[in-house]
């Protein structure tokens, strides 16, 4: 006990921003009871590849596709075993893919990268236990941009041979849904493909009916991204009569939005974790 309460303080110490924090997270991630197959090529002309958290006795079980952030710059897959690991240990299959990031691409292609990768686990997670008619999209921060984009504007899954029939719902935690106009000089490069109709590259300019049901997760206090992002998606899609439900928290930064998430830090939770099972279980009542 002395020594799990060392390592919470030394978490809380070095924050979520560092690396060192994030290897605290994956090194007490849950081991027992979970399977990995790492570095599963989904597209070999992009050198991009997944990794698959799955309890160890999975039989078709609900799928869930997360996508890190990192303002579509900075990050890696494996830096995001806490996350694979704690879903996979509460009974879910977890694919955890890389995209490609700016200055090497701008948009679209890392959400082209996103979509080929959910069509992948769409052909191949059976053999790992999962069930591909329930799969779930989730994503942290711009990862949560890409899930949502991935959700709303057909045309990504289209071209990849699947369509939003075949996602049973999307999770956003601290997402940038509605964020023009873009006053950052990097968001401004990497978005520049789309002028001068940025306003396509928005996910809330693709809410429309029928749109897969959503759970969007923000802190009332995130710095990093407005909550009105949430506020704002939340408000179009009700309006629009699909199934959303928001979730607000107070005194979580935009890092521990996705830090709660771990085993380590769901003390702090505020009811995320709850959430976000019931929603991957059941998406048809985030209301």
């Amino acid at each position: 006990m002395i020594w799990h309460r060392f390592w919470l303080l030394l978490v809380a110490v070095l924050g979520l921003s560092g690396c060192s924090g994030v290897t605290v997270l994956n090194t007490l991630a849950p081991e027992r009871g979970v399977r990995v197959s790492e570095n599963l090529l989904f597209d070999p002309s992009h050198d991009l590849a997944l990794d698959i958290y799955q309890p160890a006795n999975a039989h078709q079980a609900p799928v869930v596709v997360f996508f890190w952030g990192g303002s579509w710059q900075e990050g890696d897959k494996s830096l995001y075993q806490f996350v694979g690991r704690a879903l996979a240990a509460r009974g879910f299959v977890v694919a955890i893919p890389n995209y490609r990031l700016y200055p090497a691409v701008r948009y679209p292609a890392f959400l082209h990268d996103s979509a080929r990768a959910v069509a992948w686990v769409h052909a191949h997670i059976q053999r790992y236990g999962g069930n591909p008619q329930h799969m779930v999209l989730m994503g942290h921060s711009a990862g949560a941009y890409n899930a949502a984009m991935l959700a709303l504007n057909p045309e990504y899954l289209h071209a990849v041979g699947l369509n939003r029939q075949d996602i049973v719902g999307m999770i956003g935690l601290g997402g940038p849904y509605d964020f023009l106009p873009l006053v950052d000089p990097a968001l401004q490069a990497i978005f520049a493909p789309a002028a001068p109709d940025l306003a396509t590259t928005q996910p809330i300019h693709w809410v429309g009916k029928h749109s897969p049901p959503m759970l969007l997760i923000e802190s009332t206090v995130d710095t990093i991204v407005a909550p009105k992002n949430t506020r704002n998606l939340g408000a179009a899609l009700r309006a629009q009569g699909d199934s959303v439900r928001v979730l607000m928290v107070p005194d979580l930064s935009h890092q521990w939005l996705i830090g709660v998430v771990s085993n380590v830090l769901s003390f702090r939770d505020q009811g995320i974790n709850a959430a976000i099972d019931a929603f991957i279980r059941a998406p048809g009542g985030a209301e």
